[in-house]
């Protein structure tokens, strides 16, 4: 098994070092553009190999994509980050070209791989990766529910003092501060309903921190977190590598499923080793529908300018 992170920078060195210390593949590839700096992450880590017990052989590569020849997941974080007071959305003239780029050069090396779109606008930078391709659509993924359900469950856990571990949550929609949707009706902690134990006030603070919670980590830090972005990457690199079966959130195509069409966004999904295998529909209330019917609109939006570059 052979994985490839492009984007040496926090967010991909994360995921990659997440990678390897699971061991999901006997080679891991991590390509940049600038020089040096992925052969430097991939030897710092490499050098951990003996201190932390993996056998994953790591290689860094400067804009070389031939290094990933025969690559069955590739996971792109390539793309420059949020600064404070950046919306996502700001981002888009610059990482639409290098996504695409990246994905256009790496199928020549690996026709069949799998692709986890990290970079934002992560909804409109899947939709990409899908139409600019033309490969199947269970072979495109966005991770970004998957990362904002990890933090729907870290604020539930600040509320309820109990392990994050112990909790089921999700976040649908797209993956921004106005349009993500957190699903508080169906979080449960042990199979019991959270809003057993959270007043309605408190139910809502949750919900809005978790919709700010990226903006909030670049508020504190000064740029995009890579801590969780790096774990939520890595985790769908294990389900696919793995064929575990897991349900996440993710970013993919929808055709008809929850009302909307010609699109990429949120949606629980089964995770394997054919990529997303299947979409589940949970039964969203008129008030949630709303909400998700809105979000598609301003993700839309965003996918409109795509046509201007």
């Amino acid at each position: 098994m052979k994985v490839t992170v492009v984007g040496a920078g926090a967010v991909g060195a994360t995921c990659a070092d997440n990678i390897a210390r699971k061991e999901l593949c006997e080679e891991l590839v991590l390509l940049d553009i600038k020089e040096g700096l992925a052969e430097g992450k991939a030897q710092d880590m490499m050098q951990s190999a003996t201190l932390l017990g993996f056998d994953t052989r790591i290689t860094g590569s400067t804009n070389d994509y031939s290094k990933t020849a025969g690559s069955d997941v590739v996971v792109v974080t390539s793309g420059i980050p949020r600064k404070p007071g950046m919306t996502r959305e700001e981002l888009i003239g610059t990482n639409a070209g290098i996504v695409k780029n990246v994905c256009e050069n790496i199928l020549k090396y690996s026709p069949n791989a799998i692709f986890i779109i990290i970079s934002n606008p992560m909804d409109t930078m899947t939709y990409l990766a899908l139409s600019a391709t033309g490969i199947p659509k269970n072979r495109i993924i966005g991770m970004g529910g998957t990362l904002d359900s990890a933090r729907f469950k870290y604020q539930l856990s600040q509320r309820l003092g109990c392990s994050p571990a112990d909790l089921n949550a999700v976040v649908v929609g797209g993956h921004g501060d106005t349009t993500m949707i957190p699903l508080i009706r169906y979080a449960t902690w042990n199979s019991v309903p959270v809003t057993n134990f959270l007043d309605e006030a408190t139910q809502q603070q949750v919900v809005a921190d978790t919709m700010v919670g990226g903006a909030t980590l670049t508020k504190l830090i000064g740029t995009s977190a890579w801590y969780a972005p790096g774990a939520a990457g890595a985790a769908l690199v294990e389900s696919i590598v793995r064929d575990e079966k897991k349900l996440f959130t993710c970013c993919v195509q929808l055709n008809g499923e929850y009302g909307q069409s010609d699109i990429c966004m949120g949606v629980p999904v089964v995770i394997g080793r054919n990529g997303w295998e299947k979409i589940v529909e949970f039964g969203l209330n008129d008030s949630e529908q709303a909400m998700f019917n809105k979000s598609a609109e301003a993700v839309r939006t965003m996918n409109d300018v795509l046509k201007t570059l």
